[in-house]
């Protein structure tokens, strides 16, 4: 299987119209619907703004080492499950995150990456306040690549993909739970004294193709006959069939990721431009029927674009925007994850206290899907250029000190194909 993507309609706003008509004839009673969705979602926002008014935690937390030790409960996983994010705890050791950001910081100034850096390679989130860039457009760093083929990275991802039901009802799967391929993405290194107008709520991994896409039609089936409650996150099926659409010169994502994520290689503590998500996974049921109510232009999804980020806002979901919930303050060496369709965000901030540094490390299973774009990252890897989700920037094609087909391990060959 080659990577492909899908061609984006030449009239996407005829393709929205006839997608609206073609589901209020299925759906029928749309209104009623929609209300049901709204009771459900209303439900579930209360509850977490109950659980922040009284001070308790929304973001459900492990410890690295009862997850690795198989000490994790039923109820611990339900409690992920419901939110659809976590914290793990000490997922590597501070003091070797704290070195990893020196090796990165070493790599970069060995590089001279601040003469070269050219400013953003695309507008998939917009332009930031900050002077220096917060987004790095890196790869290919020896810390990128030892967490990314580490036993705790593959230990982690392994009981991620689990919290899936991945099986078909033959039994066969749909990806394999305990090998992901290496997802390589970029770094932020954000500065003390930065102020960033953050980054506004979102889902990535398809806009108009969560409306538009057979396979998407597929995954939100249930959804979009109206049969809410059936509908179910955590069911991997037709997932990793999905294509997103070319568009030029922008990011995408040409893998099924059943978690998003990141790793910390700075303390970071809460007010500081942190992460915030909406913690409903079944909040997707909303932001999918909402464009269908008759406040929203016949040729409009609430301000949904191609080649650009599914968009949430006061505008259209103040509702969903009540629940958004900040991570916890974390250390060095935690490890930060939620489910793919989870709307998240970054809180804006004014001189900054500290660093926030991160390296975006998701977990992308083996699947049909994802091994076609692996052959295509151990090219990158080989050339040291941009992975081909990302805009060809290519800083790092001539650069020293970058890591090589040679440093991989067992778990990185594997995960690019190398080794069955």
């Amino acid at each position: 299987m080659s990577v492909t993507h899908t061609q984006l309609p030449a009239d996407h706003k005829a393709a929205i119209r006839q997608m609206k008509q073609a589901l209020r004839a299925q759906l029928g009673d749309v209104e009623a619907v929609f209300a049901e969705v709204s009771r459900r979602i209303e439900a579930r926002v209360a509850e977490v703004e109950a659980l922040r008014a009284r001070g308790e935690p929304v973001w459900p937390e492990l410890d690295y080492q009862a997850l690795a030790a198989g000490q994790v409960g039923e109820a611990e996983r339900a409690a992920i499950r419901r939110r659809g994010c976590l914290v793990i705890r000490g997922h590597f050791a501070r003091e070797r995150a704290l070195a990893w950001d020196r090796d990165m910081l070493d790599y970069l100034d060995l590089n001279r990456f601040d003469e070269l850096y050219r400013g953003p390679g695309d507008s998939f989130f917009g332009s930031l306040a900050a002077s220096r860039p917060e987004i790095y457009p890196i790869y290919w760093s020896r810390a990128q690549m030892e967490a990314r083929q580490s036993d705790e990275m593959a230990t982690v991802q392994s009981f991620l993909n689990r919290l899936w039901q991945f099986e078909r009802p033959d039994g066969s799967p749909w990806f394999d739970p305990d090998v992901s391929i290496i997802y390589p993405d970029r770094i932020r290194r954000r500065p003390p004294g930065t102020c960033s107008r953050g980054l506004g709520a979102h889902t990535d991994s398809g806009a108009l193709e969560r409306w538009l896409l057979p396979a998407y039609q597929q995954v939100f089936a249930s959804i979009f006959r109206g049969e809410i409650a059936a509908y179910d996150p955590w069911d991997a099926a037709h997932r990793t069939e999905v294509e997103e659409y070319c568009v030029e010169n922008t990011t995408k994502c040409s893998v099924f990721r059943t978690f998003q994520g990141w790793t910390a290689l700075s303390d970071m503590l809460p007010g500081q431009g942190l992460l915030h998500v909406v913690p409903i996974p079944e909040a997707m049921a909303y932001v999918l029927l909402r464009p269908l109510q008759p406040d929203v232009p016949e040729d409009e999804l609430c301000g949904v674009a191609p080649g650009k980020v599914l968009p949430v806002s006061e505008t259209w979901h103040p509702l969903l925007l009540r629940a958004m919930s900040s991570i916890p303050a974390v250390t060095a060496g935690d490890s930060v994850w939620w489910h793919c369709d989870l709307i998240h965000g970054v809180a804006p901030v004014e001189q900054q206290q500290g660093w926030g540094n991160v390296m975006y490390i998701p977990a992308a299973p083996r699947c049909e899907k994802n091994m076609a774009y692996a052959s295509l990252v151990r090219q990158a890897l080989e050339q040291g250029a941009s992975p081909g989700d990302f805009p060809r920037e290519d800083y790092e094609a001539d650069w020293q000190g970058r890591f090589t087909l040679a440093d991989l391990n067992d778990h990185g060959r594997r995960a690019l194909g190398m080794l069955p």
